[in-house]
């Protein structure tokens, strides 16, 4: 009985597949730790859930549409729809206080938005280019924070 239930899985499952996509979304979710770290830290919204869980969501549904779909049509506006969804996702961190008419959370929205590019990066395997966004989107919170700050104190 066992090594019935075990042939069929092998035959359902490529296991070399599975080991390529595991590692796949793994990066996705180590490059997004330190932007969510980042959130967690200087935010009161989205932070080491919310960023982690956009990067491989995105690496997923990346990589699960460009096993299934042929073209490169139907792919481009899958990207388009899975951009479109993050946005919406991000304007939900997006909040308008009415005493001050002061609008925060657009570095979450921004930072949300860019933690998806890096899990489409990372699936199409373009590392280079995920490295590159996590990197610049973590060292625009660190410093843009700490120019942010000396800017409110001296004006």
């Amino acid at each position: 009985m066992l090594d019935f239930l075990f042939s069929q899985t092998n035959e359902l499952l490529h296991w070399q597949t599975v080991v390529k996509h595991l590692f796949l979304i793994g990066v996705a979710l180590l490059l997004s730790f330190p932007i969510a770290y980042n959130r967690e830290h200087h935010s009161n919204s989205a932070g080491l859930r919310t960023y982690p869980l956009v990067a491989i969501a995105t690496c997923s549904y990346t990589l699960l549409a460009m096993d299934v779909l042929g073209d490169s049509e139907s792919i481009g506006k899958f990207m388009a729809g899975l951009v479109t969804g993050i946005g919406f996702i991000g304007g939900g961190a997006i909040l308008k206080s009415e005493q001050k008419s002061k609008v925060s959370g657009l570095a979450n929205a921004a930072s949300i938005w860019n933690t998806g590019a890096i899990g489409m990066a990372v699936a199409w395997q373009r590392f280079e280019i995920a490295l590159i966004i996590a990197t610049i989107n973590f060292m625009i919170l660190r410093l843009g924070f700490q120019a942010k700050k000396a800017m409110n104190k001296d004006g």
